[in-house]
């Protein structure tokens, strides 16, 4: 469960279908030595396609709070300077909205 940082993006693909990129941010809670609360807040990349893509287009905006199913996707991608990266993104299969834009 996490917020959106942004608007997800639609890329419209020659081939038909539908893709829809967005990150969402997920917050992990601890006291360190001294008894202070540590906050750590982690991004994620999501990826959607088909059905949901069009559910997060229409439904899903930047700073809502939404729970995400789906798999661990990772891939390589070359830069424009012809080094490789490596990423790891949610290919998400369910998504649901569980509060309104903040």
């Amino acid at each position: 469960m996490g917020h959106l940082g942004q608007d997800p993006e639609v890329v419209n693909l020659d081939s038909g279908k539908k893709l829809v990129k967005f990150s969402i941010a997920t917050n992990e809670y601890y006291h360190d030595t001294s008894g202070e609360k540590v906050t750590n807040t982690y991004w994620h990349n999501i990826i959607a396609w088909g059905k949901t893509a069009s559910f997060i287009e229409t439904y899903v905006k930047k700073g809502q709070e939404v729970l995400i199913k789906g798999k661990l996707a990772p891939r390589s991608y070359e830069t424009k300077e012809g080094e490789k990266r490596y990423i790891t993104e949610i290919n998400c299969s369910e998504i649901v909205t569980t509060s309104q834009k903040v």
